[in-house]
């Protein structure tokens, strides 16, 4: 080919590639037509907080050279971070918690080596706005404004920037700001696994059942008291006298005061329930599946199991083993008893955040933030989150503006 034809063919190329970058496709979504598009930035680093190994507080490191993420698969986009949430999660695995359980999901074939997951950004709530779409992105578009639960197997949110899956995500309640927004998708991802997916309760089943919340003032209480409630069911919770009012004005029919002195005998007073959730786990083990309504149906569903505990002490093949003994013996010594138990754990769901988005949008839901911190004051934020007692969500502003 001349050097003339190589130009023209190149020029042509070009042309085309453009066209195709900028086609567009119908959504999911009635008939919104949407860019799907392939973004030209060439961005290879930014801010963002990261540990270099585990430990406490002082691991923490900012560094405005963190790699940017990068697009690997046709699902995945890339968010530009405006808040971030901070959860109790967050602190433990700071601290190591999970550190081989994620490993083997991050590398279920053992092929990189061990401390390949630094340097590690945390995070796991997320609000923002889409910068980048990958090729089979139909239903959102860059500039929409989106909320996540990010899982934590993958880099997290106090960064700039994030990737995740599409799966993942969903547009943000238009009644919150990201602030506000980043409080919620965590813990109501994790609520609504319990709830719906183990527990079987949906918005039609709900209506006049008896749940029972142990720990209702943390975070997954709090959002699990305002959607069961939402979903006409009566609920009963014990928390801290402190937080007796708070709850209260979330939904809570009837408290329990645990200050007050072992909660077993004012609960066992009381008409027996449908489904417990249990945020507390330890002794409530022992009593608390006594308290469910007998060759019902009726579920206990604790979210403190020891999967993530034995993986990490035993390894992965013989702390699963263990793991499938424990709740194998427990189902089967309660079946016999005429209930169900079951183990909870969080489970990120796009499609989970969207009916949550139309309960927030409705004023059914309502985001609880305790304290917000600027992006620089990080360790700050998960000093307050290792504390505890809070009322509500640890937030951290990454960037102003809107979409």
């Amino acid at each position: 080919m001349s050097s003339v034809g190589w130009v023209l063919h190149r020029t042509l190329l070009l042309k085309l590639s453009k066209s195709l970058c900028k086609h567009t496709a119908i959504s999911r979504h009635k008939s919104q037509r949407r860019l799907i598009s392939t973004s030209n930035r060439y961005m290879t680093i930014m801010p963002a907080w990261v540990i270099d190994k585990y430990g406490n507080n002082d691991v923490l490191r900012f560094t405005k050279n963190a790699n940017f993420p990068v697009i690997h698969l046709p699902n995945e986009v890339i968010i530009k971070v405006f808040a971030a949430g901070l959860n109790p999660m967050d602190v433990s695995m700071r601290g190591g918690y999970g550190a081989a359980t994620m490993s083997m999901k991050r590398d279920p074939l053992n092929i990189t080596k061990s401390g390949s997951e630094f340097p590690l950004i945390l995070g796991r709530d997320v609000s923002g706005v889409i910068m980048e779409c990958g090729r089979d992105v139909k239903y959102f578009k860059e500039t929409d404004e989106v909320w996540a639960a990010i899982p934590p197997w993958k880099q997290g949110s106090l960064a700039e920037f994030v990737v995740t899956s599409v799966n993942e995500i969903s547009h943000k309640p238009k009644s919150l700001s990201h602030l506000e927004a980043a409080a919620i998708p965590y813990v109501a991802t994790t609520a609504w696994s319990a709830l719906v997916n183990t527990g079987g309760l949906n918005k039609d089943n709900c209506a006049n059942k008896r749940i029972l919340i142990l720990g209702g003032s943390g975070g997954v209480g709090t959002f699990a008291i305002q959607m069961v409630k939402a979903w006409g069911a009566h609920v009963t919770v014990t928390c801290s006298h402190n937080a007796e009012r708070f709850v209260r004005e979330l939904g809570a029919d009837h408290v329990v005061d645990y200050t007050a002195g072992p909660v077993e005998e004012p609960l066992g007073a009381l008409e027996k329930f449908d489904l417990i959730l249990d945020n507390i786990g330890g002794d409530t083990e022992r009593w608390a599946p006594g308290l469910l309504k007998p060759w019902s149906g009726a579920k206990y569903v604790t979210l403190v199991t020891p999967f993530v505990e034995n993986t990490d002490r035993l390894g992965v093949s013989d702390g699963m083993m263990k793991t499938a003994a424990t709740v194998a013996t427990k189902a089967i010594k309660h079946l016999v008893k005429g209930v169900h138990y079951r183990w909870g754990f969080f489970a990120p769901s796009g499609p989970a955040l969207d009916e949550i988005r139309d309960m927030v949008d409705a004023g059914q839901i309502r985001a609880v933030v305790e304290e917000t911190f600027s992006f620089s004051q990080v360790p700050q934020a998960f000093e307050k989150v290792e504390k505890g007692h809070a009322r509500g969500k640890t937030v951290v502003e990454i960037s102003k503006g809107g979409a």
